[in-house]
């Protein structure tokens, strides 16, 4: 095998497969991926592309699936990266076991023994909440993502839940959250509770992007307009800042980013397995543009009728 003197990788092995694993379970029972999964997707093959590596896809959510159990046999990758982590997730659990390299896209209170790229969920979360606060909001909701997710210890739905409320809390102020399904329909449906619980709402948080579309057509329905009489700030990936009449102020998900920085996280574990592991959290900010605004409405106010046009 070519290398240095001291023994360093800096050739291809021949003995390896040139081939990465990802992990990455779907985020509905039917296997359906919301469009953030597939730029994750994306991606990733696209970095591993960049140091000669296929890629094999296991959508596996626990370590017993045959997907995941073929994926671990040997010589079938290099290595792995592994999505979608929960707080209690057996198969980043039995890839520590087995002594398999891989890294993770997430985190969880074992993660500190390999190598991880996370977004500051918490952090994040509450800077949406700040940034609705500064513009006078104090009616503020939290949409989530489904309550599957939630109940199966999703990272990001956690911790992000953890911000929403921290931030609640340190202002003062009254928590509103809520589950919500990965569609429109459900979006929809998350609206209309928001307002019956308190109809003064004037704002919502959300992370769940695939809700979004059904956010603003209950909101069109029930006369709100965005941002004169409600605003919205979403965590997001980019293309949803583009995809609905006004431009969404959100913390977009740096998927170009993260999947970069996972491939070489992992590429750093094959060549120097001893090293130490790497950590990256990112911590984007809110970008501003035309979902929020000053809060105007006073409580009992009506709202007119305008369009939304996505």
């Amino acid at each position: 095998m070519p290398g240095t003197a001291g023994g360093t990788q800096t050739g291809p092995d021949p003995a390896r497969a040139h081939t990465v694993g990802l992990v990455y379970p779907p985020a509905e029972p039917d296997g359906t991926y919301t469009e953030q999964q597939h730029d994750f997707i994306g991606g990733v093959a696209e970095a591993a592309a960049r140091y000669d590596y296929d890629m094999l896809l296991s959508p596996s959510v626990t370590a017993n699936e045959p997907s995941f159990r073929r994926m671990v046999s040997p010589g079938r990758v290099d290595g792995l990266i592994v999505m979608e982590i929960r707080l209690h997730d057996d198969r980043v659990e039995h890839l520590a076991k087995a002594g398999i390299p891989y890294v993770i896209i997430g985190r969880n209170s074992t993660a500190d023994v390999t190598g991880w790229v996370d977004l500051d969920f918490v952090g994040m979360t509450a800077n949406c909440v700040q940034h609705l606060a500064d513009l006078g909001h104090r009616r503020i909701a939290f949409v989530n993502r489904s309550e599957r997710l939630f109940a199966s210890g999703y990272g990001p739905a956690r911790l992000s839940l953890e911000g929403y409320t921290k931030a609640m809390a340190a202002l003062g102020l009254t928590e509103h959250a809520y589950l919500c399904g990965d569609d429109d329909a459900s979006g929809e449906a998350v609206l209309e509770k928001i307002l019956l619980d308190d109809p003064a709402t004037t704002s919502l948080v959300t992370m769940n992007e695939a809700a979004l579309r059904g956010v603003y057509l209950g909101l069109k329905r029930h006369g709100r307009v965005v941002p004169r009489d409600f605003s919205v700030v979403a965590v997001t990936a980019g293309r949803w800042v583009e995809q609905i009449s006004l431009r969404l102020s959100a913390i977009e998900t740096p998927v170009a980013e993260m999947s970069r920085v996972a491939v070489d996280l992992l590429r750093e574990r094959l060549i120097s397995p001893g090293a130490p592991p790497r950590h990256v959290l990112l911590k984007p900010l809110v970008a501003q543009r035309d979902s929020t605004g000053p809060c105007r409405q006073l409580p009992g106010d009506e709202p007119d009728l305008e369009e939304l046009e996505f």
